[in-house]
């Protein structure tokens, strides 16, 4: 399936999994629209029928209908506005206070129900899951921040390497027991002052990471950028860009004269953003490593 018939068999998943189809939500004698709406009455200001209909994108005749029927309920009122009384302000009496307190409990233990199954890490990484599908669909931002390692991000960059790489990489465990070996040797005897990972974040959601660390003892002058990723869906955002400036600018101020990475060829993206940064390929071999026929190379520039 591609990507739309992905969402629309979501949308067909939730709305049976949660009664949305039902005539009567959650056995309120409202249907799911109706239920919405007495939602939205419930602001600290009172609403006019018009800006409502335009919030919630929905017919003013038919929300004037539905209205009504609140109105007949006892569990809205309409009043005058303050300095013009042509235009009619909307908000709910105690009655429909009350009634959608109700609601909101039935509507919490129904979602209740349907999670008990799911451990906590689970229904945490759903949470997650759904507020980032509310970030992207929404145009929403949140600042990325790039943050110093924290208790859980070494294993994250282990397992996230390994998982990526091996998916569009082909690439086997051993791979995966190389980026261990260096996060290992990093968190062992790193120096803070001229050795640093950074964690790309939106909140507490993870989405890429990079490390400047020191070639070896013999070249103390060159810096080795390694572990550099970001996640697919932060591609092309600039966030790349932004990590790449962030590593070198450290290794400037931490007295290094120059920078070195290894790559394969077949990441073409980054050889482009590597050149764009001023990096030069300086060697290009044919290996066999991690299972796969590989070209690897080495990108390198003066600080």
């Amino acid at each position: 399936m591609d990507v739309i018939d992905r969402v629309r068999a979501f949308n067909r998943f939730y709305t049976g999994r949660l009664g949305l189809l039902q005539r009567s939500y959650l056995g309120s004698g409202m249907g799911l629209t109706e239920v919405r709406i007495l939602h939205d009455l419930d602001a600290e200001t009172p609403v006019q029928a018009r800006a409502l209909a335009q919030t919630l994108g929905l017919d003013e005749g038919y929300l004037s209908r539905v209205l009504a029927a609140f109105e007949k309920q006892g569990l809205i009122v309409r009043e005058p506005a303050p300095g013009d009384a042509r235009q009619r302000l909307i908000h709910l009496t105690p009655a429909g206070l009350a009634h959608l307190k109700t609601l909101r409990a039935a509507s919490r233990e129904a979602v209740g129900n349907i999670l008990s199954s799911l451990p906590p890490a689970r229904k945490l990484a759903l949470a997650d899951a759904l507020d980032s599908a509310v970030r992207l669909l929404s145009g929403a931002t949140e600042d990325v921040t790039l943050r110093n390692l924290i208790p859980g991000d070494a294993g994250w960059v282990i397992s996230r390497h390994a998982e990526l790489y091996a998916r569009d990489e082909g690439f086997d465990a051993s791979f995966e027991t190389l980026v261990a070996w260096i996060v290992a040797d990093f968190l062992a005897s790193h120096d803070p002052a001229r050795e640093r990972g950074w964690i790309a974040a939106r909140g507490i959601e993870r989405l890429g990471s990079i490390f400047c660390v020191t070639e070896g003892a013999e070249t103390p002058q060159i810096a080795k950028l390694r572990l550099f990723f970001v996640e697919q869906s932060e591609r092309g955002t600039g966030l790349a860009q932004q990590m790449l400036e962030t590593c070198m600018n450290f290794a400037r101020k931490a007295d290094y004269n120059h920078m070195r990475l290894w790559t394969h060829e077949s990441h073409r993206a980054a050889g482009r953003l590597y050149a764009r940064n001023g990096f030069a390929l300086t060697a290009s071999n044919p290996v066999r490593n991690f299972g796969q026929n590989l070209v690897e190379q080495t990108w390198e520039r003066a600080l």
